[in-house]
């Protein structure tokens, strides 16, 4: 691929922060066309570096997403499989909870099944990087037989969608993922 020109690349950085900023106040559905307003440009443009919604969302959120990724590479080691698997959670849970449009990103991303192919969407990142924590638990039985990672993903983005407008989202989101790590039963002795 050849390189960009230098104004290709200046309206790309101009139109990844705008994008940034709407999706921060404006969540996953930021309108493509007042980024495009805002970032002084068509929406042509807009379309030219962002195919779709779904590769903008991805540009959003590319660093956040590769720290989590980061932070369960350097989790895999741990001794305590459940503990490394629950901080990595807890942080995905965090995020998602916190980053507003994240959890949505990730939902859409689930939902476009795994035949639509998203070379780098958040979820397959997310799954590809929390995958050896959650077979390094199975294997050590601090998880329930039959647990895949996607169900985990799919706990914390419905956990992180459930209190998006709580006045602390990550407090709470944490408190729930709690209860959901601890189950709603109390331990029969």
């Amino acid at each position: 691929m050849p390189a960009q020109r230098a104004d290709a690349r200046r309206n790309y950085a101009r139109l990844l922060a705008v994008a940034e900023e709407a999706v921060a106040t404006h969540g996953a559905d930021a309108s493509l066309e007042e980024i495009a307003r805002v970032a002084g440009v068509g929406s042509a443009t807009v379309r030219r570096h962002f195919p779709s919604r779904h590769a903008l969302l991805e540009a959003v959120f590319r660093e956040r997403v590769e720290a989590l990724c980061a932070r369960a590479r350097e989790l895999t080691g741990r001794a305590d499989t459940r503990a490394a698997l629950l901080e990595w959670l807890g942080a995905v849970t965090a995020d998602a909870a916190t980053i507003r449009g994240l959890a949505v990103a990730l939902t859409r991303d689930r939902a476009a099944g795994p035949d639509v192919a998203h070379e780098h969407c958040c979820s397959a990142q997310l799954t590809e990087a929390g995958d050896p924590l959650v077979r390094r638990a199975l294997d050590d039985g601090a998880l329930a037989p039959g647990v895949t990672v996607a169900d985990l993903l799919a706990l914390v983005t419905g956990i992180a969608l459930a209190t998006e407008h709580h006045p602390d989202p990550a407090a709470e989101a944490g408190r729930l993922l709690g209860l959901t790590v601890a189950g709603i039963s109390p331990h029969q002795g």
